[in-house]
């Protein structure tokens, strides 16, 4: 492929996801996950001046507990930082820190597209179909549901995929180069700052350098490992000192906490946080059914259901079209991404572990896909004795089906963030209306979800914790939350909660209702089962 052509067919791929993406944001007035209202709230606080802040606190596994909370105590900085850039030209507001979302999901087609080209030429394809395997699979990631929802929210998984994608097309480019490679190639400079990157992005970039030790000891590039590892290293060094001067650690904590969880409300444990002998406790039987558990909502929660019909050929097709050196270094991310979470996070897994790291997946799923309608074609037109070339047909399946679904689901997708800025605009004006303003007056609030509360209200909240009565007094009373006195439960139950209060458990009697009043007339309630609780016991 000569450089004009790659031009040509790049740049229109590039335009189409661009656009594709820009069209769906526009739809999305709200983080519609948890996660992105944190890497937004982060970059508006920036913006601001405040710095790398946060007002939520939704773990207390790491030290310090203060509010404004440093940001990034588990999560890591990059995708804020970026976010933050459009937000300091247009504007501290959600739609402009969804441009680096649009921007950077529109990448991920053309390094798709890249990505099929150089399997093409591997296998030897002609070059007619080795072109429409590659425009075919970039126009198809363009539209494929999986890697569009992401593309409007300013969260960690697209810029990993964009970062994984590049560090995995230069492993195969330095490994199958003829003869030795010097350590100050720009391929291999270029590769240690994208695994640098990727580690400011999400913390599976340690198997990009894993996958890569794999790779160079096969091609006999062992000694290129120091240097890719040295430049990764000096990327990530200042991010490492930062933390080690606010969380008094060089490396993104809870880890391991994350390991030992049991349920997924774990993650907000505060008397009764995650140990090893309280994950032992619950014996052999259960520890195995987690594992069942990660493994089926990876596979079909994450892969299969979002990417039908092409998700179904693509994961079957995939033993069969996961070989060879072009696509080797993204199977490999695949396979131990899609087992490590499964099997050592096996229940964080099921909040988002791999979901935001199963961007690579995705993209080889598509490849994996349209080589197989590709083959299936080609062997069916040898049969048919057909003359004409007919490569078109298995993209072209691709991108109806693609489309199909996305323009389904996408929609049901964009109506939620809107129901759910509603029921947080609806949170504020009904707790102004009963004496109890969201505002500096509340306190940090106690609630099932502490980054959207934070974030909508821009007030300190706390994660309520699946615990006791008690614990929960004993968390409001910290001295490290001065003035805790409301428990909101957004969307009605939360573990235990807020059955346990009508138990009479120690300490139930302390968390008085309020009267959250009567919804819109002649509409549905957006609040829904929407709970409150003033702390009466001080």
């Amino acid at each position: 492929m000569t450089r004009r052509e790659a031009v040509l067919s790049a740049v229109p791929i590039f335009a189409l996801a661009l656009v594709v993406r820009a069209w769906f944001a526009w739809q999305v007035p709200f983080p519609e996950l948890q996660d992105a209202a944190y890497y937004f709230g982060v970059a508006r606080n920036v913006v601001e001046g405040r710095g790398l802040v946060s007002d939520a606190i939704w773990s207390y596994q790491t030290p310090p507990l203060v509010f404004p909370r440093p940001a990034f105590e588990v999560w890591l900085p990059l995708p804020s930082l970026l976010a933050a850039i459009p937000m300091a030209l247009f504007g501290a507001t959600f739609a402009a820190s969804q441009w680096s979302a649009v921007i950077i999901g529109a990448i991920v087609p053309v390094l798709a597209w890249r990505l099929a080209a150089d399997v093409a030429v591997e296998r030897g394809l002609s070059t007619s179909r080795s072109r429409t395997l590659a425009i075919g699979t970039g126009l198809v990631t363009a539209i494929y549901l999986p890697l569009l929802i992401h593309s409007a929210l300013p969260d960690s998984t697209m810029l990993f995929t964009v970062l994984a994608l590049t560090a995995c097309l230069l492993m195969s480019r330095i490994a199958g180069q003829t003869g030795p490679v010097a350590a100050t190639d720009r391929r291999v400079i270029a590769l240690g700052v994208a695994i640098g990157l990727a580690a400011l992005t999400r913390n599976e970039a340690i198997w990009l350098g894993l996958i890569w030790l794999l790779i160079a000891w096969r091609a006999g590039q062992l000694r290129l490992v120091v240097a890719v590892g040295a430049i990764a290293l000096l990327v990530f060094l200042p991010w490492m000192i930062r933390d080690w001067l606010v969380f008094g650690s060089p490396l993104p904590g809870q880890a391991v906490a994350n390991a030992f969880s049991v349920t997924g409300l774990d993650i907000f444990a505060w008397n009764d946080p995650p140990t090893l002998a309280r994950y032992l406790a619950v014996g052999p039987a259960r520890l195995l059914e987690m594992r069942v558990e990660g493994l089926s909502h990876n596979l079909v929660t994450v892969l299969l259901l979002p990417g039908l019909p092409l998700s179904v050929i693509g994961l079957v097709a995939l033993p069969w079209q996961a070989r060879g050196a072009a696509v080797r270094p993204v199977v490999l991310l695949a396979v131990i991404t899609f087992l490590a979470t499964s099997l050592i996070f096996p229940v964080a897994t099921t909040w988002g572990t791999f979901l935001h790291a199963a961007g690579p997946v995705q993209v080889l799923i598509v490849v994996s896909a349209l080589l197989a309608l590709d083959a299936g074609i080609a062997r069916l037109g040898r049969r048919l004795g057909w003359t004409n070339p007919v490569a078109w047909l298995g993209p072209a399946l691709g991108i109806f089906g693609s489309a199909l679904f996305s323009i389904v689901l996408l929609g049901g997708f964009a109506g939620g963030a809107r129901d759910t800025a509603a029921r947080f605009a609806e949170l504020e004006r009904r707790m102004a209306a009963i004496g109890h303003p969201l505002d500096a007056t509340a306190g940090p609030v106690l609630t099932n979800y502490p980054i959207w509360l934070a974030e909508t209200s821009r007030i300190p909240a706390l994660a309520l914790p699946d615990e006791s009565p008690s614990d929960v007094l004993g968390l409001a009373h910290n001295p490290a939350f001065p003035g805790t006195h409301l428990v909101i439960l957004v969307g009605g139950e939360h573990g235990r909660w807020p059955a346990i209060l009508d138990t009479g458990a120690p300490g139930a009697a302390c968390f008085r209702e309020l009267d959250l009043g009567p919804g819109p007339a002649g509409s549905t309630d957006p609040l829904g089962d929407t709970r409150a609780f003033e702390i009466v016991c001080r």
